[in-house]
């Protein structure tokens, strides 16, 4: 009886450490005001002649974790974005219990980005050089099964590089 309670046990924990080390890691940086992280990214799109993503979404977000590792892993997608965009993971914290400043950040944050929230997460916005939003996308209509359709995200990507719109 021993022994089945110990293999039981070393066959949870083996288990639990190999979910843990394969857990994805955070993309969304939680300290950062988002508000000065938008105006950095749009000074670099300005002078790289480029336009602005805005993945928006969390750390806590399976789908958000999910499609960075998406476009970093898939060559194609990571070149049109690299050419075309300054892509910026802006984290949005749904928790009040993060205080009052927090909140105040991510309700300015999400007014400056065109309300986006009502789509879900995580929410693509596309900003022009002077900060205007061009487009926001709902990630719902790139997914695919339990992942990202590789058609439908360079579909997106292209359509809105400076070029195309400009």
């Amino acid at each position: 009886m021993k022994t089945r309670w110990t293999i039981a046990v070393i066959l949870t924990l083996a288990t639990l450490m190999t979910q843990a080390q394969s857990a994805k890691k955070g993309v969304y940086d939680e300290q950062i005001n988002p508000m000065e992280q938008i105006d950095n990214a749009l000074s670099k799109a300005n002078s790289e002649g480029k336009f602005v993503i805005c993945q928006v979404g969390g750390n806590w977000c399976p789908w958000c974790l999910r499609f960075a590792d998406f476009i970093t892993a898939d060559t194609a997608i990571s070149k049109v974005i690299d050419e075309n965009f300054i892509y910026i993971h802006v984290n949005y914290n749904p928790r009040k219990s993060s205080g009052e400043k927090k909140a105040e950040q991510t309700a300015a944050m999400l007014k400056r980005l065109g309300n986006p929230a009502r789509f879900g997460f995580p929410v693509f916005v596309v900003l022009k050089e002077d900060g205007k939003v061009l487009h926001i996308q709902d990630s719902s209509f790139l997914e695919e099964g339990e992942g990202y359709d590789q058609k439908k995200v360079l579909r997106f990507f292209k359509s809105w590089t400076p070029k195309v719109v400009k």
